[in-house]
């Protein structure tokens, strides 16, 4: 071979000789480069596949790490929203003096437009004051209970004798044995028929004039040998969250179709309702409810009718001091009781408030992004786990990002909600008002990114459900992938439209991308869930930490994508759920 034939075939390239054409594959090469060309458009291919795959920018996951590492204001936030806040009950001077505080440290922060927004609750606000209980004869000793919200006062120490009624019950629920107290819910028993119970009434009427009245008998409560359990299991919270997985993504959020009610049959708020008005017209002076719960757990809820003239003074007592009353009356002997209770009412609670607060985008600031939680919290307590650490996470995932100096594209906007407790109240106006429903949307419903939502008590997140198809949820997946250290395991789609349980189903119900961040129990369904526990010593801080973190790197990571999150088409889009 000579010197020359050596140089041509070891010359580089010319690709002026090879023209490319999107309609003809492979380019024209000469025949020699052929089978390299084939060979270069490979791996071109493949490099292009993978640097289409989306990533989340480490860069910025490791400054937000590292801010909330050296500047936490987690258990500062939570401390105000509970000790100096809370209770935080729907309608009450508390809420709304939150509600200010919590826009006024986002705009310190830095977040613009803070403000309060407001809707129709549609009932006067309340709150209890103070109260104090005692059982006086055959002995002496206080008692522990908590007030029924939106039941009045009893305008001065009230001592009485006490009586125990057990209103009729309907036959037991199936499989579910013996017929349940009046004061359990709905799905635990069932309830007599409207003429059953009137005909109770007029019986028991005259039993009732001038007492203090125990409705219903003592719940038994089983020692339980079994522990709950606080953290869930790795390969367990891998299998929820396997997209592969064809039961994936069980959690909170919509309860799903409620099953058939027997319509001869009253409900349990029909019961109490009519219960109410009874002791009212028949001069009965307090109601006690048993609280059916262990180690002295209270959950205080409402009146529902939210009309203290339609109801006497109402207690929720423990059920130690409900069951020895109740073995004391058995006795025979005259149990009397003493109660002292200042509530008030507050006609300017008709007007509910939001809290929103916003980080501006840059060139897609149309499109918006949203987190948030409720502020709202039920009155037994501080409402530490539900949910002040919920909207305390949310405030410092928006501090977060407001820390990094830059800018996102699209607009991030953080909203607090009020009156979730009553039935998801605040979320489901401010959808109402601000984006409608697929079926019929307003004009951001096309601009809305997503909506991420917390509300599971003080444990770490360990993976997301995302309304959408599956394409939305792998979108999550690649942002909260970085956090497989702190116990992440990914994201599963929903299809869900149903309603209940928190306020990213509100989202959800309007066809909206409603992600709902699931968590670990702690201590949340066992103990602090609405009851006098809830308070700041049962948050673990650094579970708190470490979901800030998460939650605002995957806020960051939609906020910042090209594209929007990808939804249901019209035909794929589930039928609402009213």
């Amino acid at each position: 071979m000579t010197s020359r034939a050596k140089r041509r075939t070891t010359r580089p390239i010319d690709w002026r000789g090879i023209h490319f054409n999107a309609c003809h594959w492979p380019p024209r090469a000469p025949v020699a480069y052929s089978v390299f060309m084939r060979r270069l458009f490979a791996a071109l291919v493949l490099s292009c596949l993978l640097f289409a795959q989306e990533t989340a920018d480490q860069n910025v996951n490791a400054r937000i790490r590292s801010e909330e590492a050296a500047h936490s204001q987690i258990m500062r936030t939570l401390h105000m929203l509970t000790d100096r806040y809370g209770p935080r009950l729907a309608g009450s001077p508390n809420y709304e003096a939150a509600a200010k505080w919590a826009a006024a440290t986002l705009t310190e922060w830095g977040l613009k437009n803070a403000h309060l927004e407001p809707w129709d609750f549609g009932h006067a606000g309340w709150l209890s004051e103070r109260a104090a209980g005692y059982l006086v004869a055959p002995v002496q000793d206080t008692l522990t209970f908590e007030v029924l919200g939106w039941t009045p006062s009893t305008n001065c120490t009230m001592a009485a004798a006490a009586v125990e009624v057990t209103p009729p019950q309907g036959p037991p629920a199936a499989g579910r044995g013996a017929p349940a107290p009046v004061t359990v819910t709905p799905a635990q028993a069932q309830w007599p028929t409207r003429e059953e119970l009137t005909q109770w009434l007029a019986t028991n009427q005259s039993k009732v004039k001038g007492k203090i009245v125990l409705v219903g008998k003592a719940a038994s409560i089983p020692v339980d040998f079994n522990a709950p359990v606080k953290r869930r299991d790795d390969a367990q919270i891998r299998a929820q969250f396997d997209p592969n997985n064809p039961n994936a993504g069980a959690g909170r959020g919509g309860r799903g179709q409620a099953p058939t009610p027997d319509p001869t049959r009253l409900t349990a708020a029909q019961v109490n309702e009519m219960v109410d008005a009874w002791l009212v017209a028949n001069g009965a002076l307090l109601r006690v409810n048993d609280a059916g719960r262990e180690h002295g757990q209270i959950r205080a809820f409402q009146n529902r009718t939210y009309d203290v003239a339609k109801a006497v003074p109402t207690v929720v007592l423990r059920n130690e001091d409900y069951g020895r009353i109740e073995r004391l009356l058995n006795d025979g002997e005259d149990v009397r009781l003493e109660f002292n209770i200042v509530n008030h009412v507050y006609p300017e609670g008709e007007t509910a408030y939001n809290v929103v607060a916003e980080i501006p985008g840059t060139d897609k600031a149309d499109e918006i992004v949203m987190l948030g939680g409720h502020l709202d919290s039920w009155h037994a307590a501080t409402g530490a786990t539900d949910n002040a650490i919920g909207a305390t996470m949310m405030m410092e995932a928006a501090r977060l990002i407001q820390a990094l100096g830059q800018k996102p594209r699209r607009t991030i906007r953080i909203a607090l909600w009020d009156a979730e407790e009553e039935g998801l109240l605040g979320s489901l106006a401010y959808v109402k008002q601000h984006f409608g429903m697929f079926e019929d949307p307003k004009p951001e419903y096309s601009k809305l990114v997503a909506y991420f939502n917390i509300d599971s008590g003080t444990g770490r997140v360990r993976g997301a459900s995302v309304f959408g198809p599956p394409e939305a949820a792998a979108v999550v997946r690649t942002a909260l992938a970085p956090f497989q250290d702190l116990g992440v395991a990914g994201a599963v789609p929903s299809t869900s439209r149903a309603v209940g349980g928190t306020d990213s189903t509100s989202f959800s119900n309007a066809g909206l991308a409603g992600v709902g961040l699931q968590q670990d129990p702690i201590e949340y369904q066992s103990h602090t869930w609405h009851t006098n526990l809830d308070t700041y010593e049962r948050i673990v801080p650094e579970d708190a930490r470490q979901a800030a973190i998460v939650i605002a790197a995957a806020v960051w990571h939609v906020a910042n994508r090209t594209e929007m999150l990808p939804r249901f088409t019209k035909e794929q889009m589930p039928p609402p759920v009213r």
